[in-house]
């Protein structure tokens, strides 16, 4: 069944960012996450005067056709569409599809296109990504942030972009690193790590409750996100206190012991041992800083 989305959260936004040709920035030109139910939504690549762009629309339900090169393709649910532009496609809501809900990030090739074509060659023009992977949970975000106003300069909006494009070419290059891919067992404590991260005590714990032996459990989970428990769990940790430090006011030490840790000293090592810095100078960074919702850690 369909999830209605409120009307709220829809909306396209635009970046006109007077960005110097000699500064090494990547464009972002706009994002959205749009419902379209008229047959008259219709974009033709040859027609539009608004590129070089680079889009990637996403379907998160209904469902939208394409005529690539003289091919005729449709767009499912969990499927999204890469093309260039101008380009020879077009791209619509065809007459027996009641609705097309998306997420969408039109940006500019400069700096990014050999990535985006390595992505596109090994993905294709029609491309099948999970909800839960890297790239689509980072354009839901940036769309949200956009939405915020949080995008206000083109540094900001250039690191969106680059690590938008990033996360795609990661994702393309390694199938098996894909969340949807995990093994039930990493899957699961993955998502009780999330849920419970607050009061988890270690990797011993999390084994027992999953009901496999501590050894093959480290093992699995190191193999398949690349870190083991206890450091999965510290990296939600410190993104959910970084959440904290931009939306409220609260002392570090409320902080600390809201996200898991019982000394405020310990949660200030870890914190800047993963950001490298202190969770006072990145609160205070305030407005200097980059408009984070979450950081990617190596």
């Amino acid at each position: 069944m369909e999830q209605r989305t409120d009307k709220r959260d829809f909306g396209t936004y635009g970046f006109r960012f007077g960005e110097s040709a000699e500064l090494p920035l990547c464009g972002l030109f706009a994002v959205g996450h749009e419902r379209e139910a008229s047959s008259s939504y219709n974009w033709d690549g040859m027609t539009r005067n608004d590129g070089p762009l680079l889009l990637f629309q996403y379907t998160l339900s209904g469902g939208g056709a394409a005529e690539i090169e003289g091919r005729f393709r449709r767009i499912e649910e969990g499927q999204a569409l890469l093309v260039e532009i101008p380009g020879r496609h077009r791209y619509y809501l065809p007459e027996d599809r009641d609705h097309w809900e998306f997420l969408f990030i039109l940006m500019n090739p400069r700096l990014v296109l050999p990535v985006w074509q390595d992505a596109k060659a090994k993905l294709g023009e029609i491309a099948s990504l999970p909800a839960d992977s890297e790239p689509i949970e980072l354009l839901a975000r940036l769309v949200k942030d956009a939405q915020a106003g949080r995008i206000a300069d083109p540094y900001a909006a250039s690191s969106f972009v680059y690590q938008f494009a990033m996360a795609l070419g990661r994702f393309s290059a390694a199938p098996g690193s894909r969340q949807s891919a995990w093994p039930d067992s990493v899957k699961q404590a993955v998502a009780y790590m999330k849920s419970r991260y607050a009061d988890m005590s270690d990797q011993e714990q999390l084994a027992r409750r999953l009901g496999v032996s501590k050894y093959h459990f480290l093992r699995t989970f190191a193999r398949h996100t690349g870190m083991t428990p206890n450091d999965y769990l510290m990296r939600i940790r410190i993104e959910r206190a970084m959440e904290l430090l931009q939306d409220t006011d609260w002392p570090l030490d409320r902080i600390a012991a809201v996200v898991g840790y019982s000394t405020g000293s310990y949660f200030i090592k870890i914190f800047r041992k993963l950001t490298g810095q202190t969770p006072g100078s990145f609160r205070a960074s305030g407005a200097n800083r980059l408009p984070y919702r979450r950081l990617f850690f190596d």
